[in-house]
């Protein structure tokens, strides 16, 4: 039997020993009968930390919206559901979530253990949305974890990377339903950012920067911005030099728009304009690779002035690269903990060879900025150095040692990147 692959087709996972648990009672079975597991979301992360030598479970049937607390403007989930799916169910009761990632496609709960993001200047990573987590110890029994009970453990265990447990349910907060507009503009000079950087990134609700480093210059700025009834919207022909596009766009230039969400200033539901692609489209398995480093936001203009210079490097293997900023948060390992961020993402054509050459460049160039990569994509980061750029890590590793001791959820990722010298 051939084994499993990630969504993008470039990893291959190392066991056929898969589990579909259906019910949390399932789950706690499998967790209290397997000696070592990992758990598997909508696999979506392009390296090896959810991966396992011996068993792999996946929750994709554990999808469900459990309860909408309207009074607390809550909702809670089973941790398998992806955003494509809870999103319309919040619409339908007139609520919204803070933010999403590019891609609507993803489960909540991989997405949270990874410290996955949308943009904006006040809108945290999407795991900064957890009021609490219902979790399943190595010993088959249920922790919760949530802001009522323990703050601080809750910052701990959200960014948990799969080694605290298997995730089972979820309370997000949400707020209310509101109308967005998308706006793009094309050919924004990276000279501009020198004394704008700050500004451009305040003039909507999520703003992103596309590039494809052939030049110093963004070929196209995505505006997503709230429709309020008491505020006039005019960003005008040109943005800092660039100029509004006249017909709907991908982010990689010479693709078709039509799995993008709707561009051009009109106006719809907040779930069909904050992703960049449509929540009834899915995306074919990928011919693709990602990266993506994340710094302290005051960085940004001389990170990606240092990117610039090895641009030639970059340029003949990548599809297209995407800046966008995160607010600073409290979560343990997010990139972003106690700091305003910006993200440098990278979406590589399906060559590993190539691009194995070009990150270690790159990371030297972001190696002033003390850049983390993102947990869920490629890097060739040395685990001393990731270890380094986080303050809780010594807290965390004692946390994880307080769930599971013996290590029934750690794999070579968490060896090598949490527990260093240890091996599985």
């Amino acid at each position: 039997m051939e084994k499993k692959r990630n969504w993008a087709g470039n990893y291959q996972y190392s066991t056929n020993n898969w589990h579909e648990p259906e019910s949390v009672e399932e789950v706690q079975q499998l967790v209290s009968s397997l000696k070592k597991l990992r758990v598997v979301g909508s696999r979506h992360s392009f390296n090896s930390i959810a991966d396992s030598t011996e068993n792999m479970v996946s929750l994709k049937k554990l999808n469900k919206v459990l309860s909408i607390d309207h009074e607390k403007q809550t909702v809670t989930v089973e941790a398998g559901i992806k955003y494509g799916d809870l999103c319309p169910v919040l619409q339908q009761n007139s609520f919204a979530l803070h933010n999403l990632a590019s891609l609507p496609h993803i489960s909540v709960a991989g997405a949270i253990a990874t410290a996955t993001h949308g943009s904006g200047n006040g809108n945290q990573n999407l795991a900064g949305a957890i009021r609490a987590m219902e979790v399943v110890i190595a010993d088959g029994s249920f922790v919760t974890f949530s802001k009522e009970k323990s703050e601080e453990e809750l910052h701990g265990a959200v960014v948990g990377l799969g080694g605290l447990g298997v995730v089972t349910k979820l309370t997000l907060d949400v707020h209310p339903s509101h109308q967005m507009r998308q706006n793009v503009y094309e050919n924004l000079p990276l000279a501009q950012l020198e004394h704008n950087f700050e500004t451009v990134f305040s003039r909507a609700y999520s703003v992103s920067l596309f590039t494809d480093w052939q030049d110093e210059t963004f070929n196209q700025v995505w505006l997503k911005s709230k429709v309020t009834d008491d505020q006039a919207f005019s960003l005008g022909e040109d943005f800092y030099g660039a100029k509004a596009a006249k017909e709907n766009l991908h982010p990689v230039p010479g693709v078709g728009c039509e799995n993008c969400t709707a561009q051009l200033g009109v106006p719809g539901d907040w779930l069909d304009r904050m992703p960049h692609f449509r929540m009834d489209f899915t995306p074919s398995k990928g011919q693709e690779l990602q990266s993506e480093y994340i710094m302290a936001r005051e960085y940004a203009y001389d990170a990606l002035c240092a990117i610039s210079e090895i641009r030639e490097h970059i340029a003949p293997h990548l599809f297209i690269s995407e800046v966008r900023t995160i607010a600073q948060d409290e979560l343990w390992l997010s990139p972003s903990y106690k700091q305003d961020s910006v993200a440098i993402h990278f979406t590589w054509q399906d060559k590993w060879e190539d691009v194995q050459k070009v990150l270690p460049l790159i990371e030297a160039q972001l190696e002033p900025f003390q850049a983390k990569p993102h947990w869920g994509k490629l890097f060739t980061t040395s685990p001393a150095k990731i270890q380094s750029l986080y303050e809780k890590m010594p807290a965390f590793r004692q946390l994880l040692l307080k769930f599971d001791p013996n290590g029934k959820f750690r794999n070579t990722f968490l060896n090598q990147y949490i527990f260093f010298n240890e091996v599985e």
